[in-house]
């Protein structure tokens, strides 16, 4: 490459000085990422890598993609920003389709700029409709960074102090078959997880809720996948209580899990709010919050977004789903999907290493263990992995509360061929490590 770039080594210098402490990096041996070309990324030394991670679940249809790009740039030389005082074009457009795209009544969207604003916003609209500041989330759950999000995040790693630890909030536990909270077998276990809802909201709540928030697979979590009753169960005891269903699709929306628009389409739910980010403008910074009309209208008080909703992020996120829907890619990710996973429970019958692969569509979970019996979680082995699997031109992510998952989310545009390639090198670095 002609272009001057940076050493991995000059970065972390400037990082180490200018950068607070808490941003931390994969790989004890980093590369500085420098051009995406579909699926594929490349650093400044000209090493290319199969992208596995889509930038944390983000580039839903690859790198460097024209017929997003084109609308991108030609609107970023138009007009890039006013806010939400004046009407925005690109904005209405966006919250036109999100509307056609939504199950059941959901039908109204406020923009901003993140999954983190979102899940504060949508929380907000949920006390404030049902008069209650009760909230109940998922143990093993993320929602993001700030105060409230960590509040109803579900992992230790995540909320650091006590400071995190927001008042009124009160967490169930989550469908994690592999290590059932309950040490109990699906199906037998009469989905003892969900139930455990109701004696929660009595015990712990003045018995009125606000609702719950629940990722349908569960990101940071390690892309735990619950069983096919569970969100049924816990939507039937939210709705009992006077609670709203908030269905977190910051990483599951928009064909992420194949089949379905949304992934708690998969669990036959239909929630009266969703959250997005991540995926919707495929790599350019945009969040949102949606509600049925009888939510959303609830809220009278005057509410604005500098940044969200912005020309430039609207037009991203409105080119890349008519993207996603001309070329037929949910149910690419769903073809795609089943043989990815295929591949990757043949390696787990080959390498003792694994203990569990899960996930739907394009969002799979490979938890490694130390001993299958035992299911000790293995987060030394798991980045070793990541590391030798980046070594030989595969990214993937890690997440689990042990850290012991690794997180296989490729660019939704992925064909069979990457999928074989994936695969060979997960292999060779599982047999290296």
């Amino acid at each position: 490459m002609s272009e001057k770039f940076k050493s991995p080594e000059e970065l972390e210098k400037l990082k180490e000085k200018y950068i607070m402490p808490s941003v931390s990096h994969y790989y004890e041996e980093p590369m500085n990422l420098v051009k995406g070309d579909q699926q594929y990324l490349y650093d400044s030394e000209g090493n290319g890598y199969l992208d596995c991670f889509a930038g944390i679940l983000t580039n839903m249809s690859g790198y460097n993609q024209n017929e997003i790009e084109e609308k991108v740039v030609d609107q970023v030389r138009k007009l890039k920003h006013t806010s939400t005082v004046y009407l925005i074009q690109p904005m209405l457009e966006l919250a036109e389709k999100l509307s056609e795209l939504a199950p059941g009544n959901i039908n109204k969207t406020f923009f901003v700029n993140s999954g983190t604003e979102a899940t504060e916003g949508a929380l907000m609209l949920a006390k404030f409709f049902t008069g209650s500041s009760s909230i109940l989330a998922l143990q093993h759950s993320y929602h993001g960074q700030s105060y409230i999000a960590r509040g109803v995040t579900g992992i230790a790693q995540w909320k650091e102090a006590e400071l995190f630890t927001t008042p009124g909030v009160h967490f169930v536990p989550n469908g994690y078959c592999y290590r059932c909270p309950f040490g109990k077998e699906y199906p037998s276990c009469n989905i003892d997880c969900a139930r455990y809802a109701e004696e929660v909201i009595k015990t712990a709540t003045p018995g009125h809720i606000a609702g719950i928030i629940a990722e349908p697979i569960q990101g940071v979590g390690g892309f735990v996948t619950p069983p096919d009753e569970y969100f049924k169960i816990l939507y039937d005891i939210v709705k009992k209580y006077g609670g709203v269903y908030i269905s977190d699709e910051v990483q599951t929306g928009f064909g992420r899990t194949g089949e379905k628009t949304f992934g708690i389409d998969h669990w036959g739910v239909e929630p009266d709010m969703m959250t997005f980010a991540k995926g919707m403008a495929n790599g350019s910074p945009i969040g949102a919050y949606m509600a049925t009309d009888e939510i959303a209208d609830s809220f009278k008080g005057s509410n604005i977004s500098t940044f969200g909703g912005n020309h430039v992020s609207s037009t991203a996120a409105l080119a890349n789903l008519n993207f996603i829907e001309e070329h037929n890619l949910v149910q690419n990710t769903a073809e795609v999907g089943r043989y990815l996973k295929e591949g990757l429970e043949d390696l787990k019958n080959r390498h003792k290493l694994i203990g569990d692969v899960r996930g739907k569509g394009l969002m799979l979970g490979v938890e490694l263990v130390t001993d299958r019996d035992e299911k000790t979680p293995a987060p030394d082995k798991t980045k070793e992995v990541m590391e030798a699997a980046k070594n030989k031109g595969l990214l993937v992510g890690k997440g689990g509360l042990y850290g012991n998952v690794l997180r296989i989310a490729p660019p939704i545009i992925f064909d069979k061929n990457d999928c074989d390639d994936a695969i060979d090198i997960l292999d060779r670095a599982i047999s290296e490590v």
